[in-house]
């Protein structure tokens, strides 16, 4: 009883970091490059988790091999220099609370690609789920109405999909290592691929190549800052509260409940970050955004609460 409800607490924790990301990540906006940012926080998130996985791997018995190196070289790439590069790309271009809902989207579609990869079964309530989510998708969109930005939104969306891709394909090792050391070597190795992408940026023909492909964003990207007073506590919000002990709350949320129960963090944020940003960054949450989250929210539901009740009558018996 007390494990469940020090997870409970995690869940919480986590659903109310998570929560303030877009909106943090939005006021820093015109102090860091977007893929500056990028790179650091997951740098510096890595580095702090590396206590938390050696330890793991202790407890685990666990050995790296030169396999393990290259599955994390993988997850990292599918983490950091691909989901989470469109997801900074997505907050540069549209509101914060529009990308926070459309990624809380990425549960719903662990099921889907953990079905195809995992062989994973996929019930009728996630079925169901996921249509009611695309559907909500589409009534924040309002694509008859277009005042959002399309690229942010469909960046948004891709973000969510490659985000449930490297869960699903982390899920692998995690049994072996533990979710913090797939977690923390993912993000060190995504940071030195991003690094090096954004090393070649500032060379003269590959920026060529990359501001022709329409991607200036990583040509001549600063790598180290240079912050302004004001930024400094955003920045140590960015990289430590939210990087690191969003991910370790998350984690512990997992191991003192179970994946279920802690997807319910992407049942509150859709609440939640709405709210932040129209308190801290005056969004206005319009009539479709509300009719959306509320969608959102039931297909939420349909797909977390039956396990979670499934699971409370396999302990009661």
């Amino acid at each position: 009883m007390k494990k469940s409800s020090s997870g409970f607490i995690y869940i919480i924790l986590s659903a109310v970091i998570f929560s303030t990301m877009e909106v943090v990540l939005k006021t820093v906006s015109g102090v860091f490059a977007p893929m500056q940012i990028t790179l650091l926080r997951f740098t510096v998130g890595g580095l702090l988790l590396i206590p938390f996985a050696l330890r793991s791997i202790k407890a685990k018995g666990a050995k790296l091999m030169r396999s393990d190196i290259c599955f994390f070289a993988l997850s990292g790439f599918l983490c950091v220099a691909f989901s989470m590069v469109l997801y900074q790309m997505a907050v540069t271009y549209t509101k914060a609370s529009v990308v926070a809902v459309i990624f809380s989207c990425n549960p719903i579609f662990v099921t889907v690609l953990a079905h195809f990869i995992l062989k994973e079964e996929i019930r009728r309530n996630q079925i169901i789920a996921l249509v009611l989510e695309l559907l909500a998708v589409l009534i924040i969109i309002d694509p008859f109405n277009a005042k959002l930005n399309t690229a942010g939104v469909i960046l948004s969306i891709c973000a969510a999909i490659t985000f449930a891709f490297y869960s699903v394909v982390g899920k692998k090792k995690s049994a072996q290592f533990g979710s913090i050391t797939v977690t923390c070597f993912s993000f060190i190795c995504g940071s030195i691929e991003l690094f090096t992408l954004l090393i070649l940026g500032k060379t003269g023909a590959f920026g060529n190549l990359l501001t022709a492909l329409g991607l200036k964003i990583f040509v001549n990207v600063p790598i180290l800052p240079v912050m302004p007073s004001h930024a400094i506590l955003p920045f140590l919000y960015i990289c430590v509260v939210v990087t690191t002990g969003g991910y370790v709350c998350h984690m512990l949320a997992m191991e003192k409940t179970s994946a279920q129960k802690a997807s319910l963090i992407f049942f509150f944020k859709p609440i939640l970050a709405p709210i932040f940003a129209f308190i801290l960054l005056h969004e206005e949450i319009p009539l479709n955004m509300i009719i959306g989250i509320v969608c959102f929210l039931i297909g939420s539901g349909i797909a977390v609460i039956p396990g979670i009740l499934e699971q409370k009558n396999k302990q009661s018996i």
